[in-house]
């Protein structure tokens, strides 16, 4: 039997998402959501990231600043950042030090990451967002949501497009197995999380270890990674080599293969290949697109009662200088 792929136009994901954002940011008011971006290294892959998400904010009507900064400056224009109430976002275009040690424990860029103000953080992956989303926290409190990691976020609205995800709370991946191979901090394991915490059975790869994820809990499993592949309705791969290939003839009937890495982790069908699968080999759009979602989300909730305010005082100052000038 033939190989029958079905190939995924992600553009269609994104784009859905950037109409509802344009016509959110049309309407909210006071000054445009501002992002500021930083770019603290020579990374190809970043800069790229930052054009993709410089075209699609000014397309959208969000005021984006994209700040490039040596490394040992980072933490301190970060920190202007936080502290300046004309920025709503901000954005680190990661790898800064890679996996340096930090002086306060963990890595280098862990500790850029958990100085982000949690109102800004668009990227949801500050230290107070990934509690959130390990215990399965949807809310910061009773009228705020808490912000999800953006590339978890956008697989997770490209399964809900080919139907994969119901986009139910909590049951959206009900009876569902997924393999997710790369347990990184940034994609692989929130994205395990997120799916887990959805109703999933999720198998979370990497390259010495496999752990079973569901909702709440995390344990080691004697499954293996092939096996694991071939029961998986859905497999992820964020494997940041060009030399993983994982054979087409692994995956189930129907499986949903979605290619998160900079490189394509799956390989091509050989001849006598039985595979009948849906492919997405791209999520950068939707990404990106899920960023501006993030910053509208945090713009609403902790920066425009501000915005409003200071307009209010700054018509209120205005008629005072009238009045007084016609004394």
């Amino acid at each position: 039997m033939p190989v029958s792929v079905n190939k995924i136009d992600t553009s269609v994901v994104a784009e859905t998402l950037r109409q509802q954002i344009r016509e959110d940011v049309a309407i909210v008011p006071g000054a445009r959501p501002r992002l500021v971006g930083f770019l603290a290294n020579k990374d190809p892959a970043a800069r790229k990231y930052a054009e993709w998400t410089g075209r699609a904010c000014t397309k959208d009507g969000i005021d984006y600043v994209l700040k490039e900064v040596e490394a040992c400056d980072l933490e301190g224009a970060l920190k202007e950042a936080n502290e300046d109430a004309g920025v709503h976002g901000i954005l680190i275009y990661y790898p800064v030090f890679g996996a340096e040690p930090s002086f306060y424990g963990g890595s280098m860029d862990d500790q850029l990451r958990d100085n982000i103000e949690p109102t800004k953080d668009v990227e949801g992956l500050c230290k107070k967002y990934r509690d959130n989303l390990y215990r399965n926290v949807r809310r910061v409190d009773k009228w705020r949501r808490s912000v999800v990691p953006c590339t978890p976020l956008a697989v997770v609205k490209c399964l809900e497009h080919c139907g994969q995800h119901t986009g139910a709370k909590d049951s959206g991946m009900a009876g569902k197995v997924v393999a997710v191979v790369n347990r990184s901090e940034v994609v692989g394991r929130p994205l395990a999380a997120m799916l887990a915490n959805d109703g999933a059975t999720v198998y979370s790869i990497d390259i010495d270890s496999i752990y079973v994820m569901e909702r709440g809990r995390m344990t080691r499993t004697d499954v293996t990674p092939d096996d694991a592949i071939k029961a998986a309705d859905v497999v992820v791969l964020g494997v940041p080599s060009p030399q993983y290939k994982l054979p087409v003839a692994t995956l189930k009937k129907g499986a949903v293969v979605v290619n998160v890495s900079g490189f394509k982790n799956l390989g091509d069908a050989q001849e006598g290949d039985d595979a009948d699968y849906t492919y997405i080999p791209l999520v950068g759009r939707v990404t990106v697109a899920c960023l501006e979602r993030n910053l509208l989300t945090l713009y609403k909730q902790y920066h425009v009662g501000k915005i409003s305010l200071r307009y209010r005082l700054a018509e209120e100052v205005s008629k005072l200088r009238d009045v007084l000038g016609d004394e």
